[in-house]
């Protein structure tokens, strides 16, 4: 009797595929991790295909509605089938332009709904109460209250905080160089309060941290700290200042955009600070504004309230 085991099937693969996946990497030079998350989501519908007996080649709109009809059945979210999507519209729009196939399938079919999740945002008083957490008697502490600062006083992301270098600082006119997604670059001002801040850290606490690299914010080694540091800083601080809320990274950021806006900046100038794109990315905001309003209306506005007993009445 023998003892071999039988192997699991081979998934199945198609020269388009493949042309795609190198087309990726050489051409687009996408990372690694990046091909395989394609790969992955591309022969996903390679097997479905192959369980319906259909072929690539015979791809339709239909075809590929089934598709998601199919993963929402196993209980895909939104956000996932709009990934699996996004794969394959990439996918076939190649094989439109490499002349395989005449027009791209995908071109029509809509993402599906994604839920606008509002983001998490401080009140002024949970601000304060977390820029003034860090001991700022310690370099650890003065580090991480200018941080703070810039984070709140930016609008910056994580990633952009660390990306910081010494020649992205104009002291004299309180401007940052920012590097965005993309490696896109923006100026973005800060308030003098920051920027007293960022100007003592640089010239009397950053030298204690016996600097090897060129970042503004360096670790206990002297070089440059990671998003994972400054998110664990951040929790920390928030524990010691009594902010039940979830924080998230991007707290002193939301919380930057809606209190600008509250305190009567356009949407446009918001967006240019934030580095969006896109203004419909920046318009998440209003929501947050409309839902305060809402609650502000409810809690002060006469008809919202209790009526008053009719002794207690002026009259018109």
């Amino acid at each position: 009797m023998s003892n071999d085991k039988s192997s699991p099937p081979s998934p199945p693969t198609h020269a388009w595929v493949e042309s795609y996946l190198m087309h990726l990497t050489v051409d687009k030079g996408l990372s690694e991790r990046s091909i395989e998350a394609y790969s992955k989501d591309i022969t996903g519908f390679l097997i479905f295909l192959n369980s319906h007996n259909a072929r690539l080649e015979s791809t339709t709109d239909d075809t590929l509605f089934l598709y998601l009809v199919h993963l929402r059945s196993r209980g895909l979210a939104s956000r996932s089938l709009a990934r699996h999507l996004s794969a394959l519209r990439g996918f076939f729009a190649f094989a439109a332009d490499e002349s395989w196939l005449p027009a791209s399938p995908a071109a029509l079919i809509e993402n599906p709904k994604l839920p606008r999740l509002l983001p998490d945002v401080l009140s002024r008083e949970q601000v304060d109460k977390l820029l003034a957490a860090p001991d700022t008697d310690t370099p650890l502490g003065y580090r991480d209250r200018t941080m703070l600062e810039l984070l709140y006083a930016a609008g910056l992301r994580v990633s952009e905080l660390v990306g910081l270098t010494l020649g992205d600082f104009d002291a004299q006119a309180g401007l940052l160089r920012v590097f965005g997604k993309g490696a896109k670059e923006r100026l973005t001002p800060i308030h003098t309060l920051a920027r007293d801040f960022l100007s003592t850290y640089l010239q009397s606490v950053r030298g204690a941290f016996h600097p090897r690299e060129q970042f503004i914010f360096l670790n206990r080694s002297g070089k440059g700290l990671t998003r994972q540091a400054v998110w664990k800083g951040i929790k920390r601080h928030a524990t010691a200042a009594g902010i039940p809320e979830r924080i998230s990274p991007h707290s002193l950021r939301h919380s930057f955009a809606t209190h600008l806006l509250e305190g009567g900046a356009d949407l446009r100038t918001v967006q240019m600070l934030l580095g969006h794109a896109d203004i419909s990315a920046t318009e998440i905001y209003t929501h947050v504004q409309a839902s305060r309003l809402v609650a502000v209306h409810r809690a002060h506005h006469p008809r919202s309230t209790p009526s008053k007993p009719a002794d207690e009445d002026e009259g018109l």
